[in-house]
């Protein structure tokens, strides 16, 4: 049997795609090991091309597994991902020792070169690279929007949606291996269904879920803002199961930024949408991610921006320095005209408000009683996460236990202190 290391880089739904390619390995025979340091026969590389840092990582791990290959640590190399969809030629010319690569859309052509075959009835089912207690759930692929810094619709194409007895299909699967929580994932998850049935039926999709046995929690991220459907506030409202939890990057709360930017809404539409979510769900948790630095922010826009993250108080946020992707809108008509160690002082200097709020937050559910599950353990402590934080980039709960916990199941416990972005707490 050979087995096939698949190292994922870049964001959840390059995982899913990993996931899918495992599967149809498996199924043919192959062992899969995700992100293993082990000599093995065949490595994927699952690129990211997003910004620079992710380009700087792909490149960097593909140049890795090049030095391998040369050592007779591998013997068959292959690239796929966001990275080689957008620069295949150059990459092949760059980095002849790749055996071949394949892009974000093609990517089922790994699995033709290493099997001679795709097969469509393996297509719902995934071998998971997470803890069995979680998946990512991809419900839709590329994006319609065309925001002005961004690179995906050039790399993805247009929004395509997975169809719903597809997307249900796998998540009965996903809950028949033990998986508990389901973080529903695509560039914008809200315009599911426009391209199929030519409406958006994220509401829907979200009601049937919550009917697949087995899953207990379901989580929404990647939503945009514009035109937010009413009916996924209401389902979101009423359904246990969901998570009062949403993330909806925002990326700025200045409205000159915001029409450079092409985001297609404007502050008072931004800030009427906050309202709105935390009038129907008074305890949701509101995920964003801010864009600093883009061509002609002001002093002014910042600190409007500023601001108004003061004034919402975001329950976690995400900052990053704007970097200029080629082939973008701001890329060939802006002029990249704030300089680095502004775009990173305001960068630092936001995510320096944020941190006071999280700790103010976090102080304000010092004793109260909360449903965790359990990741793992590290050292005295279980790792636990509420309903308001999802894996790997949000607020862990430390838990303090006489008893053994298992991982992948619920427990309340008390919280009883509070960091900056972690809460420690005993079992009830």
């Amino acid at each position: 049997m050979k087995v096939v290391n698949i190292i994922t880089l870049g964001c959840a739904k390059n995982r899913v795609d990993s996931e899918h390619i495992a599967a149809q390995l498996t199924e043919a025979g192959y062992e899969i090991l995700f992100d293993s340091d082990n000599a093995v026969e065949v490595v994927v590389v699952n690129t990211c091309g997003f910004i620079g840092d992710a380009k700087e990582e792909s490149i960097d791990t593909i140049l890795n597994c090049v030095e391998a290959k040369r050592a007779g640590l591998i013997e068959k190399l292959f690239v796929i991902g966001c990275l080689s969809e957008r620069y295949a030629d150059e990459l092949r010319e760059e980095i002849p020792e790749v055996d071949e690569y394949f892009g974000a859309r093609t990517f089922d052509g790994v699995v033709r070169a290493l099997t001679g075959d795709y097969r469509t009835e393996v297509e719902t089912k995934r071998e998971l690279s997470t803890p069995k207690h979680y998946a990512y759930l991809k419900i839709g692929e590329g994006c319609n929007w065309r925001c002005g810094y961004c690179a995906i619709p050039l790399i993805r194409g247009k929004h395509r949606s997975v169809p719903m007895e597809q997307v249900l299909e796998e998540a009965q699967h996903l809950a028949s291996k033990g998986v508990k929580e389901l973080m529903v994932v695509a560039q914008d998850t809200t315009y599911y269904g426009m391209d199929l049935y030519g409406k958006r039926c994220l509401a829907e999709l979200l009601e049937k879920l919550c009917r697949v046995e087995g899953i207990e929690w379901i989580r929404l991220h990647y939503a945009y803002p514009t035109d937010f459907p009413q009916d996924v506030i209401e389902v979101m409202a009423r359904e246990p199961k969901i998570c009062k939890y949403l993330d909806i990057p925002l990326q700025h709360l200045a409205d000159n930024q915001l029409e450079l930017m092409h985001r297609r809404h404007t502050k008072a539409e931004a800030l009427a949408l906050v309202e709105r979510l935390r009038t129907a769900i008074p305890d949701i948790a509101i995920r964003t991610t801010m864009l600093v630095g883009y061509p002609n922010e002001s002093a002014a826009d910042y600190e409007e921006l500023c601001e108004e993250v003061k004034r919402l108080r975001f329950d976690r946020l995400g900052v990053f320095p704007y970097s200029e992707e080629e082939g973008t809108f701001s890329a060939t008509k802006l002029k990249d005209n704030v300089p680095q160690r502004v775009k990173d002082y305001r960068a630092e200097h936001l995510m320096a408000i944020q941190t006071d709020i999280s700790r103010e937050k976090n102080e304000e559910r010092v004793g109260n009683i909360e449903r965790v599950i359990i990741d793992g353990k590290s050292g005295d402590f279980y790792i636990g996460r509420s309903q308001y934080d999802s894996p790997e980039v949000d607020e862990e709960i430390l838990i303090s236990s006489h008893k053994r916990l298992m991982k992948g199941k619920f427990y309340n416990v008390r919280i009883t202190e509070a960091d900056d972005f972690d809460l420690y707490a005993e079992i009830v």
